[in-house]
């Protein structure tokens, strides 16, 4: 039994090497100064396809928008494997929003 996968990594492969490198922080966010972090939901299925993207524990409506915005346009992961077949998986996952200090 295996969980999935993303290009060989685990979840800080994923946040480190698609999340951060595609997040465009809101404009709106930024003037506010609106930071924390965003709990994401998704379902990776059986071809390794992500879907059913949904916040679980919000900030702001535009960094919600954001998350589920790239989490959705993810890459197909390697799927899960359970007895040997490919079954979907629920995942969930943390993404914070941390402003840069000047």
């Amino acid at each position: 039994d295996k969980a999935p996968e993303f290009f060989k990594g685990d979840e800080r492969h994923f946040l480190e090497n698609w999340v951060y490198v595609y997040l465009k922080y809101p404009d709106s966010a930024r003037i506010m100064g609106v930071q924390g972090v965003v709990n994401v939901e998704f379902v990776v299925e059986k071809d390794g396809s992500v879907s059913n993207v949904k916040v679980t524990r919000g900030v702001d409506d535009d960094l919600d928008r954001e998350a589920v915005r790239v989490v959705s346009a993810s890459p197909k992961w390697r799927p899960a494997i359970k007895n040997g077949e490919k079954v979907r998986v629920k995942y969930s996952l943390p993404i914070e929003f941390r402003l840069k200090k000047r």
